[in-house]
């Protein structure tokens, strides 16, 4: 099609995701007049509309969703061919984009990076912080190189490599220190503050606790782990943290950390990546160097058992 342009697509699928041309603009680091030129241009070029406008809200017309789709894997491998031209010059040289759990980012990110900079000093780190399904999908769009989650995530064209292992712990009112530590089973007649939909901690403590999805309506919901903590602390309820974030979450709260009888719930965490990418091997090497330096951390943290009553 004479005249198209990577622009366009660009700016197109910016529209496509945010469905509003003020945050597809930012998004693209463009004036919304700059951006509403570029979509007019591919209008014209395809000969109808592809965006359905109005002054409540921004869709797409059958044929715009149609082109969302292709855009995608064209943009998609535009950047594969980038990041294959990267790995035959130095692939660990450049921009790498790691996306980042919300119940992970807080506790781990400052070593991951530290980590990584140490080992691969030319590499320029992007970090970006949401939840897993998001994280899943900028992956398979091509517009994130890796991601640290929670394992597994099961996606047939991801490739997952293990980090390290941690444990849940429970965390009760100080007042409840010297009281037997709750089974599975107690757990489930105690409120259990839990995140909000979305999070996939949220998912594995109600896994634990054997609850169904949705939760009881009793249940309350926080959208942080520093939030759930805080809620302890006033005497709401009960919840349950990774312990990497034991330290930096129970430091100004009331409250009292109690480790769950054995087998304990706990989690994989691992970095995943397109299995179709350029830099698998370099990110492969990149597992190598992280997986003991975080390895020892949680070990750490585990002999440590600061502030625990069971």
């Amino acid at each position: 099609m004479n005249g198209l342009t990577l622009r366009h697509l660009r700016y197109f699928i910016a529209l496509a995701r945010h469905r509003h041309f003020g945050r597809a603009a930012q998004a693209c680091s463009v004036s919304q007049p700059a951006l509403s030129v570029q979509i007019k241009e591919l209008e014209a070029l395809f000969g109808a509309t592809l965006i359905e406008r109005s002054a409540r809200q921004t869709r797409l017309t059958p044929l715009g969703e149609e082109l969302e789709v292709r855009a995608s894997d064209i943009l998609r491998a535009v950047d594969e061919l980038g990041d294959l031209a990267r790995a035959a010059q130095d692939p660990f040289a450049g921009r790498l984009r790691i996306g980042v759990i919300p119940t992970i980012a807080p506790y781990l990110l400052p070593q991951l990076i530290a980590a990584i900079g140490a080992g691969f000093p030319r590499l320029d780190i992007r970090p970006r912080e949401t939840v897993t399904q998001t994280l899943i999908h900028e992956l398979n769009e091509g517009r994130l190189d890796a991601a640290v989650m929670a394992l597994p995530v099961s996606e047939p064209a991801l490739h997952e490599e293990d980090l390290f292992a941690e444990d849940f712990v429970l965390v009760r009112p100080r007042a409840d220190a010297g009281k037997p530590v709750p089974d599975a089973e107690a757990l489930r007649e105690m409120r259990l503050l839990l995140l909000e939909e979305g999070h996939c901690f949220r998912d594995q403590a109600l896994s634990f606790c054997n609850l169904g999805s949705p939760p009881p309506r009793d249940m309350m919901e926080g959208s942080s782990l520093s939030t759930l903590v805080q809620m302890v602390g006033a005497g709401i309820g009960v919840t349950l943290i990774p312990e990497m974030a034991v330290e930096i979450e129970t430091r100004s709260a009331p409250v009292s950390i109690a480790r769950l009888a054995a087998p304990p719930p706990r989690r994989r965490v691992g970095m995943v990546w397109r299995k179709s990418s350029s830099l698998a091997d370099s990110l492969t090497e990149i597992v190598a160097r992280l997986r003991p330096i975080l390895g020892n951390r949680q070990a750490g943290q585990g002999r440590s058992g600061a502030g625990s009553d069971g």
